[in-house]
């Protein structure tokens, strides 16, 4: 099977979803290559005990890809959802 390669709907988001990705990361304890970013997932793949590897990884279960995207995702939802917070509280009359 091909690798799916993502687009963004936004013309040249990627890099900044890039950056958020390693930000967050960083914060969760991960270290981060900026350069790098999406090699985090090995890092998180190693801690969940998912045998991730670079290259082929066709033997890898639904559930063990989608725990690493998850945990990763996830920590990225859950900062939108904090800077959303905090800019409508900055809004928000007192």
């Amino acid at each position: 099977m091909a690798r799916r390669r993502r687009t963004y709907a936004v013309s040249g988001a990627e890099q900044g979803m890039q950056a958020f990705k390693a930000e967050t990361m960083r914060r969760e304890g991960y270290p981060v290559d900026p350069a790098r970013p999406d090699e985090v997932k090995y890092e998180v793949a190693r801690d969940l005990g998912v045998p991730l590897q670079p290259g082929g990884n066709g033997g890898l279960t639904t559930e063990s890809a989608g725990r690493v995207g998850g945990r990763i995702g996830g920590s990225m939802v859950r900062e939108m959802i904090r800077l959303a917070r905090e800019s409508l509280a900055d809004r928000s009359p007192q």
